[in-house]
């Protein structure tokens, strides 16, 4: 071992076998310093160092000093024995994929709403005008009922259902002429109704009622226009069968195969495999009732008939959406269980009534 080690440097004091006398500390024999001096021992010294003998600073050395010696053993606590690892958590079961809604009492409602409507159709045509006009009234009522809610905005009720009502019949009664002059009755009724509450708000009240007026009966007059044909009855059933299997469609083919999505900013739940859907099906349906339903109708017709129904309902449906997603609501109503409100199931029809009636027109005429 080299005493540099343990000692100070070379040159700092203390003398080597050839050195002269050590200049500070004790006198030493040369003959004894020629010989190999011991090691010394070393005390233990705090964690700061220590000092050798003559005052110089000599490093803290840790560990034993020599090979033979054993560090000493401190007691230590025994290791607590390791905690064995939870048991996995057993895996949530698989759910199956939603629907979304109630599917057994929208079933129970859709029946009895087309038992209530193949109804009236067949035994007595006018009695679906009141149907028409019942529910016109009531999507007039959740229409503003949500308006007032969640924007404050006071669209009149009594001139819109009073109006609404007299709409649908002046069309079955009178034709295209006398549902645009009850529209525009209708609305010079709710300028004046608004009249008597004072004036802050009026502007947005009023556009409001006017909107109303045209978004719910007037577009619903055009299914009483339909009716007026010698074959009304086979025109609104075909009307009616095409919007449901869109629906339908759209909601089947969406629910088993939809990933993409068709206006996730408007209604996320709605898939372009959906729109495929809505348009197949409904084009087949076309071509069934134009060819089997409708006098002189031809199956090409039924399908150009589908086309337009699915694109119309799907667009009345978003055009729905936007309302409700401004609303802030995600139905109208809770009237019909597993439906929503009655402007839940008019969404799709009610902008679709117009465009089945003028191609009922060209293709076969409105007598």
């Amino acid at each position: 071992m080299n005493d540099s080690s343990w000692g100070a440097p070379a040159g700092s004091g203390r003398g080597g076998p050839d050195q002269g006398p050590v200049p500070a500390g004790p006198a030493y024999d040369r003959q004894q310093a020629a010989q190999t001096r011991p090691m010394p021992i070393v005390p233990d010294v705090p964690a700061g160092g220590f000092q050798d003998g003559h005052g110089r600073g000599a490093a803290h050395q840790s560990g034993p000093l020599f090979r033979d010696e054993t560090p000493h053993e401190h007691p230590q606590e025994p290791m607590p024995s390791p905690t064995p690892p939870p048991p996995p958590a057993p895996s949530a079961p698989r759910q199956k994929k939603s629907a979304g809604r109630n599917l057994g009492a929208a079933i129970g409602v859709g029946v009895g709403l087309g038992a209530v409507i193949i109804a009236s159709l067949y035994i007595w045509p006018p009695a679906f005008v009141g149907v028409i006009a019942v529910a016109v009234v009531v999507g007039l009522w959740e229409l503003t009922s949500r308006l007032q809610e969640r924007k404050g905005i006071k669209a009149p009720l009594v001139p819109l259902a009073v109006g609404g009502a007299a709409m649908v019949v002046a069309g079955y009664v009178r034709g295209p002429e006398g549902a645009w002059v009850a529209m525009a009755l209708t609305a010079l009724a709710v300028l004046v109704w608004r009249m008597t509450e004072p004036p802050e708000g009026y502007l947005k009240d009023v556009t409001a009622g006017v909107f109303a007026a045209f978004y719910v009966p007037f577009l619903a007059t055009f299914v009483a226009l339909m009716l007026t044909a010698d074959d009304g009855p086979q025109r609104v059933l075909t009307f009616l069968v095409l919007t449901v299997v869109s629906d339908t469609g759209a909601y089947a083919v969406g629910w088993r195969f939809g990933k993409r999505k068709l206006a996730p900013r408007i209604s996320p739940g709605k898939t372009r495999e959906g729109l495929f859907g809505a348009v197949a099906f409904a084009m087949a349906a076309g071509a069934l009732c134009m060819q089997f339903m409708i006098d002189d109708g031809v199956w090409w017709q039924g399908l150009l008939l589908g086309l337009a129904v699915a694109t119309s309902a799907t667009l009345g449906d978003l055009g729905e959406s936007m309302i409700k997603r401004d609303l802030g609501i995600k139905d109208m109503g809770t009237l019909l269980p597993g439906h929503g409100g009655i402007m839940d199931r008019l969404d799709s029809l009610l902008p679709t009534a117009p465009v089945v009636w003028l191609l009922f027109v060209i293709f076969v005429g409105s007598a």
